[in-house]
């Protein structure tokens, strides 16, 4: 009698663990994004669950399965819908022998055609769900992608802890869930191991490129980067300028964010002074190259040079600056080169350079972010002109950057052309929103529209497209994602420098770095407002007339460039006053063909096109 009752107990407890895998918990939070003739549904992972179903349900109808078969991750992009009919969603979770749980609650969508704002919301907020969703919650740590081996890349913490706060002002996550998941990593940051083991987490206030998502430790034998660390240290101190209540939480956020900046020890990562290394390891040391101008360091030594403990000798700018190439290609005005557009994007997510020059922008008349405006017209006439051939190169598809592409991961850009195979990455209208924001949004919707089914998922866009090979990447990117979602906030209302210009170490980097503010009381300066340019006739034979008006005076010139950038005739202007002047153009000695008119005047720097006739 005891046996039986002994095994038929075990039989309850064995039944009852069965029951217990077969029933796993239903999934919680769902909700969606809805956009045009899209839906994304998301919701968070539920305990026990080896894969979920959604079920839909169109304009009241009955609910029916979306797939047949049960899927992971815990999110779906639904492409079967239509403007204008309203979806209701539940999901449910699949136990790891089929069997399914109770249904979730429901989220409703209304796919329709968006306005610009409404889609710049979306992409916005999609970009910002990566962070959030692949983040470990109790160290802070980010995906560099969206797998689930990947590891940690410092750099998308960095952007992270820069998406927490505007995510916050835009009521994406309470300031409250800003606050727990910022201090969560800054903690961490602090407390974790800095040594010169190789399994350590970083070493003189630097941190290895990559670390292992659970550990915190050192992943592989990534280097100690000095640019991943900036890009870091740029989400900490706007970390620690956004927090500024009077909560214990945010007050340990600031003093975490001080400690955090002030233990970077940038004097000793730079072995062949004053410039920096690129990186370190214990099992080698210094990486044989050093940062040098220009590309996405910009950053690196404005926050090296705004130090308060280890700073570089002020003299860091100008051997930064000194290999400058200044170039015209595929622009009528020329910039400063680096041919992925990562380059003109990085710095500019934390650093406001409107309006202040360094001594070499004040020699050539411009500042860094006219310098990536520039640039970026720059790819953009280059793809409209599509000397390669690749499809889906036009006005709207550009963005030629590093990415994913089908044969790995490659830094790319033009003009010139370096490395450019047909991949086209989002990033790169997305992240060069402030400067170009008409031919950025017609981009971004032209990805949107062209590419939706393939490239539209639950982080938004995936990370690149090669339309030449019928190529899409498989993964979304941190470092891509975080200036798609920043530079749009930049770009709209200067949601992050607002925040970051307030910061005493970077201001006192720019001032080292020799950053002056624009003033208008030099004849060098820009108008108040900028001057107007016509030309008439246009198509004009032999000869043509600028009609130049002019609200202050200034001297003037005015130059031709052919359709590759190149300058090919320069007129006498000379010193205007204001008002309105006509100056007579001699076309005679250029060929028949297209080009573009250039006035310079007070800083600034107006354009039209003309045609010379045979």
């Amino acid at each position: 009698m005891r046996l039986s009752l002994v095994l038929l107990a075990l039989t309850a407890v064995l039944v009852g663990s069965a029951d217990a895998r077969a029933a796993p918990e239903p999934p919680t939070g769902v909700e969606t994004r809805p956009g045009d003739a899209s839906v994304i549904v998301r919701w968070a992972p539920a305990v026990g669950a080896a894969g979920y179903k959604l079920y839909r349900s169109a304009d009241g109808g009955p609910f029916e399965p979306v797939l047949s078969v049960a899927f992971r991750p815990a999110a779906y992009t639904d492409f079967a819908v239509t403007n204008g009919r309203v979806y209701r969603y539940r999901a449910a979770s699949v136990g790891a022998d089929g069997s399914e749980s109770a249904p979730s609650a429901e989220a409703e969508a209304r796919p329709r055609v968006l306005s610009d704002d409404e889609f710049l919301d979306l992409v916005a907020r999609t970009s910002f769900d990566f962070f959030w969703a692949e983040a470990n919650p109790t160290n802070g740590l980010v995906r560099d992608r969206s797998t689930a081996s990947s590891a940690a890349s410092i750099a998308s913490v960095g952007f992270g802890l820069t998406a927490y706060g505007v995510a916050a002002d835009r009521g994406w996550i309470t300031r409250a869930q800003a606050t727990a998941r910022t201090k969560a990593t800054l903690e961490f940051l602090w407390a974790a191991p800095q040594s010169t083991a190789a399994d350590a987490t970083g070493y003189k206030g630097f941190y290895y490129h990559f670390l292992d998502m659970t550990t915190g430790r050192r992943a592989g034998r990534s280097e100690l980067s000095s640019i991943d660390t900036a890009l870091l240290m740029g989400g900490v101190r706007y970390a620690g300028q956004y927090f500024g209540g009077a909560s214990a939480d945010e007050a340990r956020i600031r003093a975490l964010s001080d400690s955090l900046f002030d233990r970077v020890d940038w004097a000793w990562f730079a072995p062949r002074p004053p410039r920096v290394s690129l990186g370190w390891s214990p099992e080698g040391g210094f990486l044989p190259f050093d940062w040098v101008g220009y590309n996405e360091a910009m950053l690196l030594y404005l926050l090296a040079l705004g130090s308060r403990t280890h700073p570089l000798p002020a003299s860091a700018w100008a051997a930064w600056t000194v290999n400058y190439s200044f170039r015209s290609d595929y622009s009528a005005l020329p910039y400063v080169s680096f041919p992925p557009l990562f380059g003109h994007q990085y710095s500019h997510v934390w650093v406001d350079f409107r309006g202040t020059r360094d001594a070499f922008m004040r020699t050539v008349g411009s500042d860094y972010f006219e310098n990536s405006r520039r640039a970026t017209l720059a790819q953009r006439a280059y793809t409209t002109a599509n000397p390669r051939g690749f499809v889906g190169y036009d006005a709207d598809g550009w963005g030629i950057t590093a990415s994913d592409y089908p044969s790995g991961y490659l830094a790319r850009g033009a003009p010139p052309a370096v490395n450019d195979e047909g991949t086209l990455v989002p990033t790169g209208p997305g992240g060069s929103y402030p400067f170009t924001p008409t031919e950025s949004l017609s981009s971004l919707r032209a990805f949107y529209i062209r590419y939706r089914t393939r490239l539209w998922g639950r982080y938004g866009f995936l990370d690149a497209i090669n339309p030449s090979r019928d190529w899409v990447a498989t993964d979304v990117i941190g470092i891509d994602q975080g200036p798609i979602l920043l530079m749009i906030e930049n770009g709209r209302r200067d949601a992050v420098w607002n925040v970051s210009m307030r910061d005493s170490v970077l201001q006192r980097g720019l001032r080292r770095a020799g950053f002056q503010r624009i003033t208008t009381s030099t004849d060098d300066a820009p108008a108040a407002e900028p001057p107007a340019l016509t030309l008439a006739p246009n198509p004009a034979a032999a000869a043509a007339v600028a009609t130049v008006t002019l609200v202050v005076a200034g001297s003037a010139t005015l130059d031709a460039y052919d359709v590759l950038g190149r300058r090919v005739r320069s007129f006498d202007a000379g010193r205007l006053a204001p008002g309105t002047h006509r100056v007579p153009l001699d076309l005679a000695a250029l060929a028949p063909g297209t080009y573009v008119l250039v006035l310079r005047v007070g800083g600034r720097a107006v354009t039209t096109p003309f045609v010379r006739l045979p």
